[in-house]
């Protein structure tokens, strides 16, 4: 019976240290994707806002649950924040299909670097190779397949929370207390200038990244805000000194409900 090609074993190549990704390329499988000269334009669902702000002793960050496509909208219920490892998440925005597949690359990514070298790599060190990761993509990003991630964790070293933004080219730039990215990141940045304050409680941190998505819904139309009768809610996560805490619905309720009502 005929087989295809054997993957060569790890002794028949040059092992790039800790780098899965690395590790991919000297097998032959690059994570840079191309696109033909000849390829016509497609239709594809985009996600849309994200967010995340410095509390007392950590992150939240937040994002709403629409994907569009063109004027009409493609998903009602995409998810948009995740969980990266147990001290750290990302949130995207941009071509929903390639921002998935790059975040679930980027959680291979720190898991195989932890069993490689028997620890986690530093929070600046994730927020470098996340940035990475999206400079590979800078082909894609010239034929208007852009993704642009927002990420945010608790730097162990530091001990506090930390947050960074970046470009479609891979440009890294941490932010001092709140940062957002999508097609209505202005609009929540302009309510978290107003709003935003020092040494908030995670529960105050939760109501203001609600209230900036809704916000940012009433005059961003690819953006979605709390469906409180369909029950759709914004995904939300907490990253303190325990770790990675994804808010179940019934803890973001009462900020959506808020955060509507007070809507005039």
């Amino acid at each position: 019976m005929s087989q295809g090609p054997r993957l060569p074993l790890l002794f028949d190549v040059s092992v790039p240290g800790s780098s899965f990704t690395d590790l991919l390329s000297v097998l032959g499988y690059p994570v840079t994707a191309e696109i033909p000269a000849d390829a016509r334009p497609v239709s594809i669902p985009g996600g849309t806002t994200v967010l995340a702000l410095r509390y007392q002793n950590g992150v939240v960050m937040a994002g709403d649950r629409q994907a569009t496509e063109g004027n009409l909208v493609a998903h009602r219920y995409i998810r948009k924040v995740f969980q990266a490892d147990s001290f750290s998440a990302v949130a995207i925005a941009g071509i929903a299909g390639l921002a998935i597949e790059m975040v679930r690359l980027f959680t291979v990514e720190l898991e195989h670097y932890e069993k490689i070298e028997g620890k986690r790599l530093s929070l600046e060190g994730k927020a470098a190779f996340l940035a990475r990761l999206v400079r590979s993509q800078l082909s894609l990003a010239f034929q208007g397949l852009v993704v642009v991630p927002l990420f945010a964790g608790f730097d162990e070293i530091s001990s506090r929370g930390r947050l960074y933004t970046y470009d479609v080219v891979g440009g890294r730039y941490e932010e001092n207390d709140f940062g957002s990215t999508g097609s209505g990141a202005s609009l929540a940045k302009a309510y978290l200038r107003t709003a935003y304050k020092e040494n908030l409680t995670q529960e105050q941190a939760v109501n203001l990244a609600v209230a900036a998505l809704v916000s940012a819904a009433q005059e961003d139309t690819a953006t979605g805000g709390p469906d409180l009768r369909r029950g759709i809610l914004p995904n939300v996560l907490a990253i303190g000194p325990e770790g990675v805490e994804e808010l179940s619905d019934d803890a973001v309720l009462p900020a959506a409900v808020t955060a509507v009502e007070s809507i005039r």
